[in-house]
């Protein structure tokens, strides 16, 4: 099975950035010696991570820097093969077969186990790591990924079969292959307080073990002693969590990293003048960047204020401030080249200034005064100055607030305090995968106060949501996510932005990178040049 994703290659014109804008604040707190080889030598790999670990438990995993390091020390019945194309290969499972639409069945290797002395990998832990996910008295965040399974059925000590409740195509690309489709230890957690991991994993079972976490510094693994599958190349893997693009560059032209991505602002640079042993790959991404807007905020209820909000924003001036021209505008929230992607949005990208002002003076607010969140990134914080300026230029006053990431990624999540309550607008970017259905999922009713920062609630777009993830017709399926991706934008809720791309830059004279198809790393895959 797998999914091509075909994007132009867009070049990258030499563009002036924006007097005063994006300037990199914060340095790195990695010791920088000066040159790529100084640091460089030994078996280690070391890379970047966009963002510090929030948990080991796949269940309540924040996004891909948790799965990333979650990948190396569980293992999956399958995973991501590196590539320029979306496919899978078999990790902890020896066979998995798709019987019927709605059965898949699988058979563990029998040289896989859990650390600490809690045995074989079974099918048993199989049925408990993906019911819990699904189990609603959990509360899981990521419960959407198995919203169609009925029951994981065990046949034997190594064997089972995944039952569906409904055909659910995107299985095998969006959850199968991610960190919900990781095994846990049900003997393990169940004895832990809560039954839930925190930030120490436990009954590793994949190729590395976690050595050592120094929060907002890194997270070092060595080999895993007990693993008995393919060996991979290096020793040691450590990863940095560094927020900001630009301080990662620094970074790896200072030879304290191996691997990471780059800003867009860097990319006409590195192409023509790379570091000596260094490589620029570019790759399309499935990243998506919008403004949202809390509908249940007092100050943004009406939903006038907010179109007139969508209208006064320009979205190639925020382009060309804080990507520089190399992007283009987004139409929603799915990607090019992905069933579902809107060929225009329904307000264009471009500020409609005369038709903000209708809207402003018709949702009969004045003095209209506005936090805006963002998270410590240059391009963010760029684009915000943009939005701040464009939102001046109607008469609402926008006051820019930068979190670093850790009180960001909680600014909406109402388990993590009142911040909720507060936000109003906010710029956001998600991570997706290669299926429509991983987009629209975190903005139904169900997700409101744990992804679904803007409240946007329609029954309707629920409807549509459950009723494409199982559709076969890919046409039908179109239709219908485009429909959802139209409420959204009506709803007032959302200004759409980009899909970034992904520009990485790795030491190709220590490191072979193997990265998915949106140039996202597999870390175990990577190896020695």
């Amino acid at each position: 099975m797998s999914v091509k994703l075909e994007y132009a290659k867009m070049p990258v014109p030499r563009r002036r950035f924006l007097q005063g804008a994006g300037a990199v604040a914060a340095t790195t707190a990695l010791a920088a010696p000066g040159s790529r080889a100084f640091a460089q030598s030994g078996s280690g790999f070391r890379m970047r991570s966009y963002s510090d670990l929030r948990t080991y438990d796949p269940s309540f995993s924040a996004g891909v820097p948790d799965g990333e390091l979650q990948n190396l020390v569980f293992v999956s019945l399958i995973g991501y093969k590196p590539g320029r194309v979306w496919e899978w290969k078999l990790d902890g499972a020896a066979e998995m077969e798709q019987t019927d639409p709605t059965h898949i069945r699988f058979a563990l290797r029998d040289d896989i186990g859990f650390g600490d002395g809690f045995g074989a990998v079974t099918a048993e832990d199989v049925k408990f790591s993906f019911e819990r996910v699904a189990d609603p008295a959990l509360e899981s965040n990521n419960a959407p990924d198995w919203e169609q399974l009925d029951e994981v059925q065990v046949t034997g000590e190594r064997t089972g079969v995944i039952a569906l409740k409904k055909a659910f195509p995107p299985l095998w690309l969006t959850t199968l292959t991610n960190y919900t489709g990781i095994i846990v230890s049900k003997r393990a957690v169940e004895a832990l307080d809560g039954k839930r991991m925190a930030t120490e994993p436990v009954a590793q079972s994949g190729p590395y073990r976690l050595k050592s976490w120094t929060p907002r510094q890194s997270s070092s693994f060595v080999r895993n002693p007990d693993w008995a599958g393919e060996r991979y190349d290096f020793d040691t893997i450590d990863v940095f969590p560094i927020d900001d693009e630009a301080t990662a560059e620094i970074a790896f032209e200072a030879g304290e990293i191996d691997f990471t991505r780059v800003s867009l602002a860097s990319v006409e640079r590195l192409r023509t003048s790379p570091p000596a042993g260094a490589t620029l790959d570019e790759y399309p991404s499935l990243f998506y960047v919008w403004l949202g807007m809390n509908v249940e905020h007092p100050k943004l209820r009406s939903r006038e204020l907010r179109q007139a909000i969508q209208y006064a924003i320009d979205v190639p001036t925020i382009l060309e401030a804080a990507y520089f021209g190399a992007v283009e505008p987004s139409t929603g929230i799915i990607a090019p080249g992905l069933t579902g992607n809107r060929p225009a949005g329904m307000i264009a990208p471009e500020a409609n200034l005369e038709r903000a002002r209708e809207l402003l003076e018709a949702s009969g607010e004045t003095g209209v005064s506005l936090t805006l969140n963002v998270i410590n990134k240059t391009d963010f914080t760029t684009a915000a100055q943009v939005i701040q300026a464009n939102l001046a230029a109607i008469g609402i006053d926008v006051e820019i607030i930068v979190n670093d990431s850790g009180t960001f990624w909680a600014l909406g999540d109402e388990n993590a305090g009142d911040a909720w309550r507060d936000l109003q607008l906010v710029m956001n970017r998600f991570s997706m995968r290669p299926d429509p259905s991983y987009a629209t999922t975190w903005f139904t009713q169900e997700q409101v106060g744990v992804w679904n920062w803007e409240r946007f609630r329609s029954e309707e777009f629920d409807r549509l949501h459950n009723a494409a993830a199982t559709e076969s017709d890919v046409a039908r399926r179109d239709e219908m996510y485009r429909k959802a991706q139209d409420l959204m934008e009506e709803s007032g809720a959302y200004r759409f932005i980009t899909h970034e791309a992904t520009p990485v830059i790795y030491a190709s004279d220590r490191v072979v990178p193997a990265l998915r198809p949106d140039g996202l790393p597999l870390l175990r895959d990577f190896r020695r040049a």
